[in-house]
Formats: C-alpha cells, structure tokens, sequence
C-alpha cells in the first residue's frame, strides 16, 4: 500500500494527536510529529537537531541532565515525574502542566529514548474547579446537616419520620462513596486502556522499519496487525462512550424491524469463534429455527455478543459456554452459561453500574461500559438483564426481549 516503510511510520506518527519526540542520548531531537510542534509553538523543523533544553523551563534545566542520564543507564519504559510536577516550554515564553510517558529503543546500535507528551491543562484547570466544588460541597453538606439536625430536633416527636430521615441520609452518603469510587476506578482505567494500545502502536510502527528485506515480510505483516487490531479496539471504546452520551440524552432512535433469532446469533458466534481460547466451545442453542422477532437487530445482536464475549473473556481454556434460547407468545429469553471466574458477591450489586469492573476482572481489558449500555438499551425495547454468579464457579445472563417491541 506504501512504497516505503518510512511513509507508514509518518503516517502513524502524524495520526497520533498526543505529542511523540524522539531524542539521541545527547538529547538532540531527532523527530517530533506535528502535535507535539504545535503543543510547544514550534514547527517540526524548528525542532528537529535541536537540544531537548529548549522544551524545558530553564528553572529545571540544573537537574533534568541527572535524571536523564539515570534513565538512560537503567533503560525502562516508564512514566515520568514520580508524583512531581512536570512543565514545558512553550516557544511565546510561557510554561504548560504536562504528562510524559519514556519508551527507550535502540535502532542500528544507537540508543532513543521516544516520549509521548500531553498537554494537561485542561485536567488541571478542571482538578482544580472539583477542589473548589468539593469545598463549597462540603460547606453545604455542613450547613444541611445542621439544619437537618435542627429539623429533626423539631420533629422528634414524629419519631417515625426522624428515623427515615436518618436512614435516607446514610443511603445517599453511601452512595455518593460508590459513586465517588467508580470515578477513580474510570479514570484508572481509560489511562490504562488508552496508553496501553497506543505504546503498542507506537512501538510496532518503530519496529516496522527494521524490517526492510523481502523475507521479513511475515514480521511486517505481524507487526501491521498488532496496529490494526489495536486501533480497532480504541474505536469500539470510543463507540462504546458515544453509546453511553446518545443514551444518557436520549437521542438514541431504534429500527425496527422482523428477523429471525437464528441470523443474530448465528452472526454472533461467528465472531464469537474468532475469539475463543484454546480448547474453548459455544454450544449453539437447539430448536430455533422458528423464532422470530420484530425489534432492532443490531441493538439484540450488541446485547448477545457483548455477554457472549464476556463469557469467553473470563473463562479459561478449555471451558464450555451454552447458549439456550427458549420462546412463548410474548417474551424471547436467552440464557449464556459460563465456567469462568465469576463475580464476587459483594460486588454484583454494582455490575450494571458504569465503568464499574469486579476487582477478579481488573487484569482483564476491558472498560466496564458494555454491560451498562446493554442493559439501558434493552430496558428501552421493554426487556431486562440479569445474572447468577458464583465466584470461581461461573455465570448465567439472562435476557428478557419482547417478542414484539413498543417503543
């Protein structure tokens, strides 16, 4: 599709909208894409053979050449900062909160050291607007707490009342821990699920420009598909927040239409077999050839594939998972069965909860989004989800679809 490898590491390394700068172990810039140019104020060429100093605040300039030669002799992919504060230089003067990620590599018996660098500003801006939040939200619960404290004094002859009060009181503040504990758990992992892909992009895309000769072709090609598939998972998170934007403002229109339960899922453990680990099995569901449903066919066919792929994600090899699927005048149920790791039991009350993923699952990738969009979804089309799970045992979902959909 290129005629030269250097196109494609071009093309790849302009893609990337974080800021990527490549250094010799002088600290010369040896290239810099054009995020990383504008995010500094510069043009790639400004940058290119010039000292990494002129990107960093002069204040710090005493001490970055010891911490750069440290990383050099220890060479290990890190992130950088160890909890400092981190700033760069921008060419009208000023200096900008920044994040950076070190990859070291060796190409031809030189040694690089690539960063990837984002701008924070905006996190920062925003971290310090929430402690400003936070503050006046605490002044607010203190000053609500007194006053309910004096209306329950007022009321305590309504014991009744006082006594819901309480209860509800204790209800939303535990609420608002899970809700303040799935926020970290978020922000955790679309770090996690971000720079992990990237890294791989990135060092793939290095990679391919080794491999020059005729006969390398095959380490090419591996490396083009870790590219390819990484940057299709990105897409289906990305796809999977928009779900969750288009559901949380209502703007999700849903086509209707009659289809035979055997297309979905016969379309679904097609896809589901490309998946499966060694020695694992789908058992296809018996006898449904006669099902019908009037509903959205993508929409059936996101729910099945989403708990299917689940099934085969937290089951180990050589593990069997059912699919039986059973239907009467009104309601469609299927039911996926697993022998996989199963969801601890203090924690399925938050399983539908978005972002949320079971501490047994955190190794695991995955965004905790896709349960949540399911079960919104089918709750619009009028049906349900639902699950067993013993820890260690495995997990049954069940889902509950009108025959005939009403919205």
């Amino acid at each position: 599709m290129f005629r030269k490898e250097e196109d494609i590491f071009n093309i790849l390394l302009g893609a990337v909208s974080e800021g990527v700068i490549i250094v010799n172990e002088q600290q010369k810039i040896m290239e810099a894409n054009t995020a990383a140019a504008k995010m500094f104020g510069y043009s790639r060429d400004e940058l290119l053979q010039k000292s990494l100093d002129l990107l960093i605040p002069k204040k710090y300039h005493a001490g970055h050449g010891a911490h750069f030669e440290s990383f050099m002799k220890h060479r290990e992919t890190r992130q950088m900062g160890h909890g400092r504060d981190l700033h760069g230089a921008h060419k009208n003067g000023t200096t900008f909160p920044v994040e950076a990620g070190l990859n070291p590599f060796s190409v031809n018996d030189e040694n690089y050291v690539m960063a990837l660098v984002i701008d924070i500003t905006i996190r920062k801006q925003q971290e310090a607007k929430i402690q400003e939040l936070y503050a006046g939200l605490e002044q607010k619960v203190m000053q609500r707490t007194q006053e309910l404290s004096e209306t329950i004094a007022e009321l305590e002859a309504e014991n009744k009342l006082r006594l819901q009060a309480e209860k509800d009181a204790k209800t939303a503040l535990k609420r608002e821990q899970e809700l303040n504990e799935l926020k970290t758990k978020f922000l955790s992992l679309v770090s996690h699920e971000f720079k992990t892909p990237l890294s791989s992009i990135l060092t793939s895309s290095m990679l391919l420009g080794k491999y020059k000769l005729t006969e390398q072709q095959a380490k090419r090609d591996r490396h083009i598909k870790i590219i390819s598939d990484k940057v299709h998972y990105l897409n289906n998170i990305l796809n999977d927040f928009l779900s969750v934007e288009k559901l949380e403002k209502g703007k999700v229109n849903y086509k209707l239409s009659t289809f035979k339960v055997s297309k979905v899922v016969n379309e679904v453990v097609y896809n589901a077999n490309m998946l499966l680990k060694d020695g694992q099995q789908i058992n296809y569901p018996d006898n449904i050839d006669g099902f019908s449903l009037h509903q959205d066919e993508k929409i059936i066919e996101l729910a099945l594939s989403n708990v299917v792929n689940n099934a085969i994600k937290y089951s180990s090899e050589n593990t069997i998972i059912d699919i039986s699927i059973t239907q009467d005048d009104f309601i469609t149920t299927i039911q996926i069965k697993d022998n996989g790791i199963g969801i601890p039991e203090k924690e399925q009350k938050n399983i539908f909860n978005r972002y949320f993923r079971a501490e047994n699952a955190l190794l695991v990738q995955g965004t905790g989004i896709g349960l949540n969009i399911v079960k919104n979804h089918l709750e619009n089309l009028k049906g349900s989800i639902s699950f067993e799970s013993i820890e260690n045992v495995g997990t049954t979902f069940t889902l509950k679809i009108p025959n005939k959909a009403t919205v």
